[in-house]
């Protein structure tokens, strides 16, 4: 039953597209984020401005967290694939998705308000 999982092509579609969104996610923090001795500014809000400030390790925590909902999703997704509720299954995955594109987005904002 697990093969058949793997082998759905709407699973591997919104499989693929999420490792690439986390995948680039890590690439660009890595490639902005250097160690440094000064904080950095992980949050902005429109309202208030700088709301949380912080080490430069501490963003990324942001993919890691993206990569660990995603794991849970999969893991449960795989589970109701293998009771016949697949639709659930689906929405587990799409789930997983719309935090992949809500972390680069945040991300990508991370990096705007800090270079």
């Amino acid at each position: 039953m697990a093969q058949e999982f793997f082998k759905n092509a709407i699973i591997q579609w919104v499989m693929i597209v999420s490792l690439l969104l986390n995948g680039a996610c890590w690439g660009v923090l890595i490639f902005f984020i250097r160690s440094v001795d000064f904080p950095i500014i992980l949050h902005y809000n429109v309202y208030f401005g700088v709301d949380i400030i912080g080490d430069w390790w501490q963003a990324y925590f942001l993919p890691l967290i993206a990569l660990s909902v995603m794991a849970v999703n999969v893991l449960l997704a795989h589970f109701f694939y293998k009771n016949e509720e697949r639709v659930i299954s689906y929405l587990l995955l799409l789930a997983s998705l719309i935090v992949q594109i809500s972390a680069a987005i945040a991300i990508g904002a991370i990096i705007r308000i800090n270079y």
